[in-house]
C-alpha cells in the first residue's frame, strides 16, 4: 500500500542535526510516520498520495520537544508550599500526595500531558513513585492518559521503600516494601515496555531518590533494569541538603554513592544534578550518564544553578525537564528553553553559558539522547520518526525578531500551528485534536478538590 504523505513547506527549518543545518525557507515530506525528505525550497514535484499540504509561511519547523523529567500527579497540587525549599516542600506535600488514587492519577496525567502537548512536546515522560496501598492501577491509568493524548511516552516506574520510620521523608503508608516495589516494577516492564523502533510506550526503572529509597532497592533496581534491557532514572544531587544527607547516611557524596550501587552508565539519566563538582561531572561524562535539567523547578525550590555548560563540555548528555507541576506550575517545556538559557547565564559562564540554539538542542536532540532514542527522534532527518512542531512566528509577539530560533527561544511563547507525533496530528491551530481540553480542565479541578478534602480529613 502506498505511503500517505504530508508536505510542509515555505517555512524556516531548524533540523537540530549534527551540523545544526537550517533552512530559511524549506520543506519536509512525511511518509506515514517517517520523515521522507527535508531540504531547501519547495517540496519535490510529482509526489504521490499527498493527503495534506501545509503552507508554513511565517513559521519555524523544529523537532518535537522531548521532556525528560516530570511528576504528572502533582498537577492536582499546584500552587501549594510556594515559599519552601525542597525538603520543607516535600514534608509539606507528602501527606497529601500519599492519598492519591487511580482516578486522581489519570486526571492529573491528562492535565499534565495536555498542557505539554499543546506547547510542542511530542515525547513525554513521567517519574511516578507514589504508590499508596489500595490506590488502584496507577501505572495503567497514566499510560492510558498518554495513549489518549497521542504523545510518545516513557513511564519511569518509581518506588520508595524508606518511610518516616526508617529515616525517610514519605509517610510509611505511602511506601512499598523492597520486594513489592521490585515485583511491581518488573510487572510494569513486562506488561507495557515496547523496545521496537517507533515505540509509543516505554518503561524505565526509577527508584525515587537516595533519601526515600534503600541502598538495596537501588542495587536491585539497577540489576532489574539491565536484566530487562530498560533504562534507569532517579533524582540526583538536587540540593546541598541531599549531599549532606548522603554523606551522613552513606559516608560519601551522591555521585560516589550512585556509582557504588551501579547507577552510573549510558543507560542511566538523573534529574537535576545541581550540586556537582568537577569530579562528579567527569564521572558522568566518562560513563555517559545523562541529566534532565529542570531550570524552573530548581529556581522555584531555590535549589541552585546546574552547571550545564560544564556538563556539555565534558560530554554529558543533557535534556530538559518540566519537573512536577507543584514546583513548576506552568507545566510547559517551551518555557524551559528560555529559562535554561537565562538561568545558566546567571552562573559562572555568564553570557557565554548557552546560546539559543544550544537551548533548542537541549529540548530536542538532547532529550532524545537522555531517553535513549536519539536514533529515532530529536532532529529532522530522513528516516527518523515524524515528530514535528510548526511554530507560528508572524504575529505581533515576534514581529521584529528576524532570527526564528531566537524568536522561539527568547520571545514570548509561540503558538503551535501543527504538531505531529508519529505522523499523526496532535495539535492544530494551538488546540489539541486528541482530547477535549475543557473536559480535562473540569476533571483536574474536581480531582484536586477531592484530594484536598481527603487530605484535610487526615
Amino acid at each position: 500500500m502506498a505511503a500517505s504523505r504530508i508536505v510542509i513547506e515555505n517555512c524556516a527549518i531548524a533540523t537540530v542535526d549534527a551540523n545544526d543545518t537550517e533552512y530559511a525557507s524549506g520543506h519536509v515530506v512525511v511518509a506515514d510516520n517517517l520523515i521522507e525528505s527535508v531540504g531547501a525550497g519547495r517540496a519535490p514535484a510529482g509526489l504521490e498520495n499527498v493527503v495534506r499540504r501545509v503552507d508554513g509561511t511565517g513559521h519555524l519547523l523544529t523537532p518535537g520537544l522531548v521532556n525528560t523529567h516530570h511528576h504528572f500527579y502533582q498537577w492536582i497540587t499546584r500552587g501549594l508550599a510556594t515559599d519552601h525549599n525542597l525538603f520543607d516542600w516535600l514534608v509539606a506535600l507528602y501527606p497529601t500526595w500519599a492519598r492519591i488514587d487511580e482516578s486522581m492519577a489519570r486526571a492529573a496525567a491528562q492535565g499534565s500531558l495536555a498542557m505539554m502537548a499543546r506547547g510542542g512536546v511530542t515525547t513525554a515522560m513521567d517519574h511516578h513513585y507514589v504508590y499508596p496501598r489500595g490506590a488502584g492501577e496507577l501505572s495503567g491509568a497514566i499510560i492510558g492518559a498518554a495513549s489518549e493524548t497521542g504523545v510518545r511516552f516513557t513511564l519511569a516506574r518509581g518506588s520508595m521503600d524508606r518511610g518516616q520510620s526508617d529515616g525517610g521523608l514519605p509517610p510509611d503508608f505511602a511506601v512499598e516494601s523492597l520486594e513489592d516495589a521490585l515485583a511491581a516494577t518488573e510487572a510494569t516492564v513486562d506488561k507495557y515496555h515496547d523496545a521496537s523502533f517507533g515505540a509509543m510506550t516505554q518503561i524505565a526503572v526509577a527508584p525515587c531518590s537516595p533519601f526515600s529509597v534503600s541502598t538495596e532497592l537501588m542495587r536491585q533496581g539497577a540489576e532489574l533494569a539491565r536484566r530487562k534491557g530498560v533504562r534507569l532514572h532517579t533524582h540526583g544531587s538536587e540540593t546541598v541538603e541531599e549531599e549532606q544527607f548522603c554523606k551522613e547516611l552513606f559516608g560519601m557524596g551522591p555521585t560516589d554513592y550512585f556509582e557504588s550501587t551501579g547507577w552510573l552508565g549510558s543507560d542511566v539519566w538523573m534529574a537535576h544534578c545541581v550540586h556537582m563538582n568537577d569530579s562528579d561531572i567527569a564521572a558522568f561524562g566518562r560513563t555517559g550518564t545523562g541529566v534532565a535539567h529542570c531550570p524552573s523547578s530548581n529556581a522555584r525550590l531555590a535549589a541552585g544553578i546546574a552547571r550545564v555548560p560544564d556538563m556539555l563540555k565534558a560530554g554529558v548528555p543533557v535534556g530538559l525537564g518540566v519537573d512536577g507541576t507543584a514546583s513548576n506550575e506552568s507545566g510547559e517545556l517551551h518555557t524551559e528553553l528560555r529559562n535554561a538559557l537565562l538561568i545558566n547565564r546567571l552562573g559562572a559562564h555568564r553570557e557565554s553559558a548557552l546560546t539559543a540554539r544550544q537551548a533548542l538542542r537541549l529540548g530536542t536532540y538532547g532529550g532524545a539522547q537522555v531517553l535513549g532514542r536519539a536514533a529515532q527522534i530529536g532532529s529532522i532527518e530522513t528516516g527518523k520518526l515524524a515528530d514535528l512542531v510548526l511554530w507560528k512566528l508572524d504575529t505581533l509577539a515576534h514581529s521584529s525578531i528576524a532570527d526564528p530560533v531566537i524568536a522561539l527561544v527568547l520571545g514570548a511563547a509561540a503558538p503551535v500551528t501543527l504538531s505531529l507525533v508519529n505522523g499523526r496530528t496532535v495539535v492544530e491551530d494551538n488546540h489539541l485534536t486528541t482530547v477535549d481540553e475543557d473536559a480535562v480542565a473540569r476533571s483536574t479541578r474536581a480531582e484536586a478538590r477531592r484530594l484536598a478534602r481527603i487530605a484535610a480529613a487526615g
